[in-house]
């Protein structure tokens, strides 16, 4: 190891049942440096932070630590915390219930027969060290979020850390708490600490950091210092595009005109929910196909949560054909012929124990009103009719929906919402997990109801889909809508410009 190197990850490996998370991956961090650890959804980056801090035992590879003689075996957190490594996570994982100084030393002496007179002056020389506004004797959960991370950084410190991991510690924080957190990270680097910062906001990398490392699909892509990879170059190294192959690849579907369009069928002004999205105006039309797009963590999901009231709304307008509604949650969304297939269907998608049948006439049963059932005749043929139309591969509409494949199980949720006749279909990653031919009928499908009239807007981390499908393109980063593309403008690199902040190639 170099002298200045105080981690050295070599030729990491792991395996998970078929799935190869981690393929030869080198990564190195520095003393006083904050080094960004980048890449889209799977790429890698968990799985590599749970095998440094013990989580996850290695296939194969070598760990080294300053102050170490030969490579380290970490077998867990404790493990990896004896050796200098601590992590904050996004979720804080102290005790709220209990005071700054009590989470500052909890489990690191005696219990309560300790000197709790030194422990809380200790504690705020600490505090003061670190420039952390808070007091020993106060309790952690009349603190701040971005204040409760502080403190868990300071413990971690205290505790003589030589490595720090912050996993998305800015997620939930306003802009002035990030600035403050950024100063704890400047202070620490400054003293020595080797900083591992894992974040989706690029303008906060590009703040902060000194190097960044990219992985991608389990493999590493590289590492950069930040001068020497600006923002556009980030993004195609994530999304493992490069600029000279980047062909027009939508479909046959009609280029979307505003001057034709008449009135929206949904419309928002200033449309902010209590989920961090800064707020932002929406619209839709008729047999339009439209999407959010940009980088995991960007701000797409929420954006279309808000539209479908599933997070609550702070404020803004919302108009149905040109009509002001309030939606305040999604059944008011329903019945204003809005429809949203969520991006985790395990977990707001199906009930796995209900039949697919029951699966599929869930939505317009809550509509109609549970006081008036569908008959079983009704259910049935309506079951019959989708799993035709749809192809769902099922013994029978009393399958157990969590005994069907994942893209099957898409495939009944959407039915579910076809069902219902909605004017408006929300579908926030439709295709993620599916085989590719299920991918390629569902994008058939979503041009085939655009064209009928629907209204359809379409999310996806996978670019060259939302091309294929989609007339407009709302561009997302770091939680604020940044563009929108339409036209001649529909092309990977006018995308990947825009989320890097009109970089040009």
């Amino acid at each position: 190891m170099k002298e200045n190197v105080v981690l050295e990850m070599k030729n990491i490996s792991k395996s998970f049942p078929g799935v190869r998370a981690l393929q030869n991956v080198d990564f190195s961090l520095c003393e006083g440096e904050i080094h960004a650890l980048m890449g889209e959804n799977g790429a890698g980056k968990s799985t590599l932070i749970k095998v440094l801090t013990g989580v996850y035992g290695k296939d194969s590879g070598e760990i080294y630590l300053k102050g170490e003689n030969g490579a380290v075996n970490i077998h867990s957190p404790q493990g990896a915390q004896k050796l200098g490594i601590s992590t904050v996570y996004q979720e804080i994982t102290l005790c709220p219930n209990l005071t700054v100084a009590e989470n500052m030393y909890i489990g690191r002496g005696k219990g309560w027969k300790q000197n709790w007179k030194k422990i809380n002056a200790d504690t705020d020389r600490i505090l003061q060290s670190l420039g952390i506004p808070a007091k020993a004797t106060q309790q952690l959960s009349s603190c701040s979020i971005a204040i409760q991370q502080m403190v868990a950084i300071a413990r971690a410190v205290d505790m003589e850390c030589k490595v720090l991991i912050l996993d998305e510690p800015t997620s939930s924080l306003d802009e002035s708490e990030v600035e403050k957190l950024f100063k704890l990270m400047r202070d620490l680097r400054a003293k020595g600490v080797g900083i591992i910062f894992v974040t989706h906001f690029l303008d906060q990398v590009y703040e902060v950091c000194d190097k960044i490392t990219v992985l991608r699909d389990g493999k590493l892509v590289g590492q950069y210092e930040i001068k020497d990879l600006p923002r556009l170059k980030l993004v195609a190294k994530m999304l493992g595009k490069e600029f000279d192959d980047m062909a027009e690849i939508r479909g046959e579907s009609e280029e979307y005109s505003a001057a034709d369009a008449g009135t929206p069928v949904f419309e928002a002004k200033g449309l902010q929910s209590n989920a961090g999205i800064y707020p932002f105006d929406f619209h839709i039309n008729k047999g339009e196909v439209n999407g959010f797009t940009g980088l995991l963590g960007s701000g797409r999901s929420e954006c279309v949560r808000a539209i479908f009231g599933a997070d609550h709304v702070v404020a803004g307008k919302v108009k149905v054909k040109g009509k002001d509604v309030k939606i305040k949650n999604p059944l008011d969304a329903m019945k204003n012929g809005i429809a949203y297939l969520p991006e985790d269907r395990k977990v707001d998608g199906i009930i796995g124990d209900l039949s697919v049948r029951d699966n599929i006439i869930l939505a317009a049963q809550v509509l109609r009103g549970f006081f008036r059932p569908f008959s079983k005749a009704e259910a049935q043929k309506a079951a019959e009719e989708y799993i035709k139309l749809l192809e769902i591969k099922t013994a029978s509409a009393d399958t157990p929906i969590k005994s069907l494949s994942g893209g099957n199980q898409q495939k009944v949720i959407l039915a579910r919402w076809l069902f219902a006749h909605p004017e408006y279909l929300i579908l926030d990653e439709p295709t993620r997990g599916i085989d590719i031919g299920t991918k390629t009928e569902i994008q058939k499908l979503v041009l085939k109801l655009a064209s009928e009239g629907m209204s359809v807007t379409f999310i996806s981390s996978e670019t060259d889909e939302m091309l294929r499908t989609c007339s407009r393109l709302i561009v997302m980063r770091d939680r604020k809508v940044v563009g929108e593309l339409t036209g001649a403008d529909l092309n990977q690199n006018k995308i990947m410009s825009t989320i890097a902040g009109g970089e040009s190639v």
